[in-house]
């Protein structure tokens, strides 16, 4: 299965990335938050600096990239909130 889901940009990671929104359709779903991060990673290269800072956030609540695994559902929102130093 897969989801369409609205990924925000927060802080250092607008600057990286260039944009502060965007949909991404077909996310597997389940999916493991460490793989999130990188299909994050491959849309955007340059996040690769936060990896060791950032934190994600599913649907409001704060995921570890880890081996948790989130089951996401179409509409879900999902945020990449980097330190505010920028890592």
């Amino acid at each position: 299965m897969t989801a369409k889901v609205f990924v925000l940009y927060f802080a250092k990671s607008v600057e990286l990335t260039g944009v502060k929104e965007e949909e991404i359709d077909d996310v597997p779903t389940p999916i493991r938050s460490r793989d999130l991060w990188r299909l994050l990673l491959q849309r955007h290269p340059r996040l690769s600096v936060l990896q060791d800072h950032v934190v994600l956030a599913v649907c409001q609540q704060y995921v570890p990239i880890s081996d948790q695994l989130l089951i996401l559902g179409d509409g879900d929102e999902v945020a990449v909130v980097p330190p505010l130093s920028g890592g």
